[in-house]
């Protein structure tokens, strides 16, 4: 079966948005950021 011009471009999936990149991205800066505090605790100034 050979699909149409307008079925291709109805078809979606299969991609990971933007989004879900960047949630995923701050929790890992936030998951370091924890670490580096256990690891090397720093005086406020």
């Amino acid at each position: 079966m050979i699909l149409k011009e307008q079925e291709l471009q109805n078809i979606t999936g299969g991609g990971i948005s933007y989004s879900i990149l960047g949630i995923i991205g701050a929790i890992g800066v936030f998951i370091a950021g924890v670490v580096d505090g256990i690891l090397r605790p720093l005086k406020c100034n």
